[in-house]
């Protein structure tokens, strides 16, 4: 899955957003704000990275475990999907 085309990762305030730029920002207005986690499975993403991998890095990122890993990548998936923001 990846990121789509026309949002980007920028930092606001020393905040980590995700914006929409050119044609894709008709459709969507506003930021979405990222804390420093986000930011790390945003870029995994802007590269093309399956669900697995994305729990993979983050486990070893954060030193947490697999399960707890999963968790967090499943919601942060949710929020980008219920807002459109990637191409599975």
């Amino acid at each position: 899955m990846k990121i789509k085309d026309g949002y980007m990762l920028r930092e606001v305030a020393g905040t980590p957003v995700a914006v929409a730029v050119g044609p894709a920002a008709r459709g969507f207005n506003g930021m979405i704000r990222l804390n420093s986690s986000g930011a790390f499975l945003w870029r995994l993403l802007e590269r093309g990275s399956a669900e697995a991998e994305l729990a993979e890095e983050c486990a070893a990122r954060y030193g947490i475990g697999r399960t707890e890993a999963e968790e967090h990548v499943a919601a942060f998936l949710e929020l980008l999907r219920k807002n459109g923001l990637i191409d599975e």
